[in-house]
């Protein structure tokens, strides 16, 4: 053991105080603790007292080698409770403890491309079928409203997505891989990267290039697409583009 360090938090949550966090008149705890040991980076995280489910988690880094990573994430939740619907729109609560992880590498060439690989298990998430059911019931929504103007089934859904199924990355498991090259051809200050994401339960996936120029002092250029592949009632096949272009300049004072 080489470091050690607690950071501990206390959180109040009453009226006008914090009051967007979770469950009122509570008075929540939650610390980290950070070792290295062995030449790896470890957290270890709680937080505990009434206003969300409690949860506990770690992460961990370690070098291999010079150029090559590995890290971790998981954390814990008790007694979690996730609005579902069924296949007939119903809604009910579902609780129970659940896992969530991520598992990753880095990998540093020796002409600066770096390479990132990681594998999301959101154990919060909805699964394929819960998604589907919310789909269906956006679809039964917004037949009724455009026959009746009856707008009572989409209020319904969007209560649903307030809830969960509207966050992003809502599903359950997701792949993520990114590469980025510092300053090719010898272009200083430029960084062009990729960074791509799958939904491996129903394959849907986006693709994000982007330029990044750092040429002047304080200042940040950046030129991103974004494009999106998926069918109908999948991840991304049901964001509210197809693809999508951005141009950013950013300042830092």
């Amino acid at each position: 053991l080489k470091t050690f360090s607690f950071t501990p938090v206390i959180f109040p949550v009453y009226d006008h105080v914090n009051d967007d966090f979770g469950n009122s008149n509570k008075l929540n705890v939650a610390g980290r603790f950070y070792f290295l040991l062995y030449d790896t980076d470890i957290d270890l995280m709680f937080l505990t007292g009434g206003s969300r489910p409690d949860r506990f988690g770690g992460d961990f880094s370690r070098n291999i080698t010079t150029n090559f990573e590995v890290h971790g994430e998981l954390a814990y939740f008790r007694s979690f409770q996730k609005n579902v619907l069924d296949i007939n729109g119903n809604r009910h609560v579902v609780e129970g403890d659940t896992v969530s992880y991520v598992i990753g590498l880095r990998h540093l060439t020796s002409f600066d491309l770096t390479t990132i690989i990681e594998y999301y298990h959101n154990g919060t998430g909805f699964s394929l079928n819960e998604m589907e059911n919310y789909y269906r019931l956006i679809n039964q929504g917004y037949s009724i409203y455009r026959t009746t103007g009856n707008t009572a089934i989409l209020d319904n859904a969007q209560q649903m997505a307030e809830g969960g199924y509207g966050r992003s990355n809502a599903m359950a498991n997701y792949l993520y891989v990114r590469f980025s090259q510092k300053e090719p051809l010898d272009i200083l200050y430029f960084t062009p990267s990729l960074t791509w994401m799958m939904n491996t339960d129903d394959r849907s996936w986006s693709l994000t290039p982007e330029l990044l120029y750092t040429g002047f002092t304080n200042w940040e250029f950046r030129i991103r697409s974004g494009i999106i592949v998926g069918a109908g009632n999948s991840d991304f096949g049901e964001k509210q583009n197809d693809y999508r272009i951005e141009l950013r300049a950013g300042y830092y004072f």
